[in-house]
């Protein structure tokens, strides 16, 4: 896996930040929000160490582009492969919801200012950008697809990658998300007063909002045969995936969060699991109002009584929302914590909305069984879902 956030460039820092519950969400200057309603944001610290080869070219790529190419070669080298990808018929899968926006917005506004611009910021623009990217610096020559299904797109990949892999199409496959922030998703979001003045609390009392953030997320999937074959230790197996949409509301989740049960029980089934087998849940979790009811209310109808007392972890609240990266980021969050055997706790002190009946895992990390099975959730905007059910691996 490799991972770009509010903590750093690897992913190391954000192994740290999960287990201690803080956040990254604070005060940031990527762009000028002086007339915004919020001024807070989780945004990637400048620039990777000075270990990391850039490649030719690099200070043209857009800032998402960057993420996913220094998550990609982390998650590559970490499993053990080298560069280019030969000998494999491997493939791209990615997920973004802006994609080179925050490029294209400073070449209008130097249009629009009369200072001229760089013609070459508009090629960051196109979804694919980030994915081609990464196929351009690997040298995957099997296929590159780019998903966007707002905040699921990312979820969406990994399971475009899972069925990719299945069926054959390819042997190795670079999945996961980028996204970075830009003024049109942090003022659409403030203009629908959707974002929290204060780091998010999702499933709390008072809490009023999402915070954005921006960072790429990368996981390196194959056969579990192949990968052996080769000598590599996998870090945990994909399991199962699925998806629906809720067909309700442009922003607005199902109220009795019929869509994202759905998708739940799709993944569930997917992965030849019952519910009952699931220990740890990592959520969608944005902390907005009715997304928190939403969700739970499909939580306690897949899992039933025992949701009360299922941990929960939200990954939002450490590393704001990724968008259409965030089912990558949260992926490789729920991975680490089949890891350590600890589910992460959320950051933030105030208490828990008793209404939603969640047990959301606060101040320390909670020790989760060694065979726990885990689920990631990914809900978007338009009711776009994705649900991810994953396993420790367990070594013979």
């Amino acid at each position: 896996m490799g991972a770009v956030t509010a903590f750093g460039w690897g992913l190391e820092p954000l192994r740290q930040a999960l287990g201690g519950g803080r956040t990254g969400v604070g005060p940031f200057a990527r762009f000028d929000h002086e007339r915004q309603r919020t001024h807070v944001a989780a945004q990637v610290p400048a620039g990777p160490p000075a270990t990391f080869a850039r490649p030719r070219g690099w200070s043209r790529l857009a800032f998402c582009d960057q993420f996913a190419l220094f998550a990609a070669r982390e998650a590559v080298q970490a499993a053990g492969l080298s560069f280019p990808l030969t000998g494999s018929t491997a493939g791209v899968f990615f997920g973004t919801s802006t994609s080179g926006l925050l490029e294209s917005e400073r070449f209008l506004t130097g249009v629009w200012g009369g200072q001229g611009a760089r013609l070459s910021l508009i090629a960051a623009n196109p979804l694919n950008a980030p994915g081609d990217a990464v196929a351009r610096d690997l040298g995957v020559t099997g296929p590159v697809r780019t998903v966007s299904s707002a905040c699921a797109s990312a979820a969406l990949a990994l399971e475009d990658a899972l069925r990719s892999l299945r069926g054959g199409e390819v042997d190795l496959a670079v999945a996961g998300g980028t996204d970075s922030l830009c003024r049109i998703t942090y003022s659409g979001f403030n203009a629908l007063r959707a974002v929290d003045e204060n780091p998010c609390r999702p499933f709390r009392l008072g809490r009023t909002g999402m915070s954005l953030g921006e960072g790429g997320a990368i996981l390196v999937l194959e056969p579990l045969p192949r990968a052996l074959a080769r000598g590599a230790e996998p870090l945990a197996e994909l399991l199962g995936a699925g998806a629906s949409c809720d067909a309700h509301h442009m922003t607005a989740p199902h109220p009795q969060g019929a869509g994202a049960a759905l998708a739940l029980r799709r993944g569930l089934a997917d992965a030849h699991v019952l519910p009952e087998d699931i220990g740890f849940v990592n959520a969608h979790g944005t902390g907005t109002p009715l997304n928190d009811v939403s969700e739970a209310a499909a939580l306690h109808e897949v899992f039933g009584p025992r949701t009360a007392r299922l941990p929960v972890s939200a990954t939002k609240s450490i590393v704001g929302h990724l968008l259409g990266s965030s089912g990558a980021i949260e992926a490789v969050a729920t991975v680490l914590g089949l890891r350590s055997g600890e589910a992460h706790p959320a950051a933030g002190s105030d208490p828990l909305d008793p209404a939603l009946g969640i047990d959301l895992v606060c101040g320390t990390p909670r020790p989760l069984p060694k065979t726990t099975l885990a689920v990631s959730a990914s809900f978007g905007f338009g009711g776009a879902n994705a649900t991810l059910v994953l396993a420790p691996w367990l070594s013979a």
